[in-house]
């Protein structure tokens, strides 16, 4: 029973109010650490022990046969890269679907982030089209577009021939191929850009647009003057994003000629850095120098990332 109001606390009650107390403030000091473990405990698992044993495995000599049988190396790995000439034909290949996978694809989904972004009937019905894409498997997509650019019975090369032009060997010939591929990540990645821009599009204050009308500027002043400016954190983020996500490209060119595997074509006319690792580590059986090439993708996005760094700071002190 309570002791009648008015009654000074025992002693008991004290001590007892005291342990609440103290576990109040372990609580609240320990909680948050205990709800984010699990992120670190997970990032520690699957992320930082295999970066580490990577990093460690690309200075042995490991086979896929005996992944234990270690044969210390040294940078061995790492100059046999920079001496192969498949490796910077991979990287020259990861640049070129990057640029033109990239640039198309930014410029098509700031567009239909603009027209979205205006009232228009069924604007949620397009939306959730443009993000089907994104939702598709890379492999019902890629095998999709594999038939449209087939050279005798791709839909591609009969448009070009009800306009005169010849059939064109898209697997086989070095641009051709490229473009095919990058066809592909422009298809499923446009529109889940295009949604991040009309995202903060719909961010700009509508004043700044009513003082631009009134000034007499028309939509595309408007556009240049107001949205682009105001979208430039937005436009860095996607061009960073792209950019790791092109060199980081694997499941596209990989099952675009399935006959070729993860060479890229009969010449390697479109092998990627990550067709390249695959090739090394799990066809050839070359452990040790696969990780050398997965370290080297590591530092071309940590400098994608310094880069980043070094824009961001200074949009943000020219804002």
């Amino acid at each position: 029973a309570r002791p009648p109001a008015g009654t000074p606390p025992t002693q008991d009650d004290a001590q007892r109010r005291a342990r609440l107390s103290r576990r109040w403030r372990r609580d609240m000091r320990w909680s948050p650490y205990a709800f984010v473990s699990p992120f670190f405990v997970l990032f520690a698992a699957f992320g930082l022990f295999p970066l580490i044993y990577t990093g460690w495995a690309s200075l042995h000599t490991v086979e896929m046969i005996s992944p234990t049988d270690m044969t210390w190396a040294g940078f061995h790995n790492y100059s046999r890269i920079f001496g192969d000439h498949f490796f910077w034909n991979a990287a020259k290949n990861t640049l070129t679907i990057g640029v033109i996978s990239t640039v198309p694809q930014l410029l098509m989904a700031m567009g239909l982030a603009h027209l979205l972004n205006y009232k228009l009937r069924g604007s949620t019905f397009f939306r959730t089209v443009m993000l089907a894409p994104y939702a598709t498997s890379i492999a019902a997509a890629t095998l999709v577009f594999a038939l449209l650019f087939g050279r005798d019975y791709g839909m591609i090369n009969w448009l070009l021939h009800q306009v005169g032009i010849g059939a064109i060997d898209w697997k086989n010939g070095s641009w051709s191929s490229q473009f095919a591929v990058s066809t592909i990540v422009i298809w499923r990645w446009t529109g889940y850009n295009s949604l991040i821009y009309l995202a903060a599009m719909q961010a700009i204050p509508h004043e700044l647009y009513e003082s631009a009308a009134l000034d007499g500027a028309s939509r595309w002043r408007q556009f240049i003057h107001v949205t682009l400016p105001s979208l430039r954190p937005t436009i860095l983020f996607t061009v960073v994003v792209s950019t790791i996500g092109a060199s980081q490209l694997f499941g596209e060119p990989l099952l675009y000629d399935q006959t070729a595997g993860a060479s890229g074509g009969g010449e390697h006319q479109f092998q990627t850095l990550g067709l390249y690792l695959y090739e090394q580590g799990w066809v050839n059986g070359h452990l040790g120098r696969a990780s050398a090439i997965a370290w080297m993708m590591f530092l071309i996005l940590l400098v994608i990332g310094a880069v980043n760094y070094v824009i961001s700071r200074r949009l943000r002190a020219s804002s």
